[in-house]
C-alpha cells in the first residue's frame, strides 16, 4: 500500500474572519485544489501521487474538515465562496493560482476564474459538476453509461436503484446502492473511500452550497469564453455523474482546453489508475 505523504495544516482568516484550513504536500509550485461535495478535503489524499509533481494545496471548504463554521451559514454559498479563494491567494503570496478543482469543486474554480480571471494560471477540472455553467446530464445518457458496467456482479441491483432514481423515488438504501457506479473498480479501496465520504458529508453545507442565486451560467458562461489561460478537462470513461459527452460539451465553453477522456474510470480517476492520471494532470501542468 502506498503511504500518503505527511501533510502540514496551516490556517488563515477569510474575508469575514472566519478561520479556514489547508493541508499542503509535496514540493514544487503549488496547486490549489478544491474538494467537491461541499465537503472537506481528505478524500482527494495526495491524488494518487500527484504531489511528487507539485505542492498540493489542499483547501477545507468554510464549514467543514479543519475549517471552522462561521456565523453565517449562507455564507456557504457558492459564489460567495470566491472570497475565500481571494483570501487563501493573498495569504500564499500568490499573483496568479494554479488550480485543481474535482466534482462540485469546479463550480466554484470556475466562478472565481470568470471573476478574477487574471488570477487564475492552468485551470484542471476533474470529473466537474456542470451546476455553474447548466449543461444537462440526461437520464438516458445516465443509463447508457451505466451499461458500460453490464458485466460487474453488483450490475443489476445497482440498476435497478439507478431507475429509482431516475424515477424521483430513490429512497436512501437506493442511494446507497448506486454507488459501484462512481468508481471504476469497486473493491474494497473504493468502498472504503465511499463510506468515509458518507461520513463527512454535511448537509447544510450542501444545501447552502447551490442555494438561488448562487449561479448565474449565462454571465460564467460568457465570461468563461474570454478565460484564455489553459484548461484541462478530465473525464472518466464510466462516469454516471459527468459522463464524457458532456464533459465534451463543458471543454468547448474554454477556447484553450484540453479534453481526456481516462478508460475504465469513475468519478475518482486517481483511485482507478494512479499512474495514468497523474502522467496526464502533470503533463498538463509542466
Amino acid at each position: 500500500m502506498r503511504h500518503l505523504p505527511l501533510d502540514d495544516v496551516t490556517t488563515f482568516s477569510a474575508h469575514d474572519g472566519t478561520k479556514l484550513a489547508y493541508h499542503a504536500f509535496g514540493d514544487g509550485t503549488p496547486l490549489i485544489c478544491l474538494p467537491g461535495g461541499p465537503t472537506d478535503s481528505e478524500y482527494l489524499g495526495d491524488l494518487g501521487g500527484l504531489s511528487a509533481h507539485r505542492r498540493l494545496i489542499r483547501l477545507d471548504l468554510r464549514g467543514t474538515g479543519l475549517s471552522a463554521v462561521p456565523e453565517d451559514p449562507t455564507s456557504y454559498r457558492c459564489d460567495r465562496l470566491v472570497d475565500d479563494m481571494k483570501a487563501l491567494r493573498e495569504h500564499l503570496g500568490l499573483e496568479r493560482m494554479e488550480l485543481l478543482a474535482h466534482c462540485g469543486g469546479a463550480n466554484l474554480a470556475v466562478l472565481y476564474a470568470a471573476r478574477h480571471p487574471e488570477r487564475v494560471g492552468k485551470l484542471a477540472l476533474i470529473t466537474p459538476s456542470v451546476r455553474a455553467v447548466d449543461l444537462t446530464v440526461t437520464g438516458d445518457l445516465r443509463s447508457e453509461t451505466a451499461q458500460l458496467r453490464r458485466g460487474e456482479p453488483w450490475f443489476p441491483s445497482a440498476f435497478r436503484a439507478l431507475q429509482e432514481v431516475a424515477t424521483g423515488n430513490a429512497t436512501a438504501e437506493h442511494w446507497k446502492a448506486i454507488a459501484p457506479f462512481s468508481y471504476g473498480r469497486w473493491d474494497e479501496t473504493a468502498q472504503a473511500h465511499q463510506a468515509a465520504g458518507d461520513e463527512r458529508m454535511n448537509m447544510e453545507v450542501v444545501a447552502a452550497y447551490g442555494a438561488a442565486g448562487a449561479f448565474d451560467p449565462e454571465a460564467t458562461r460568457t465570461a468563461l469564453a474570454r478565460f484564455t489561460s489553459p484548461v484541462f478537462l478530465l473525464a472518466g470513461e464510466v462516469d454516471l455523474g459527468a459522463p464524457p459527452r458532456t464533459m465534451a460539451e463543458f471543454a468547448k465553453l474554454f477556447p484553450n482546453a484540453e479534453f481526456v477522456v481516462q478508460q475504465r474510470a469513475g468519478h475518482y480517476p486517481w483511485l482507478d489508475d494512479a499512474a495514468w492520471f497523474v502522467g496526464a494532470t502533470a503533463g498538463f501542468l509542466g
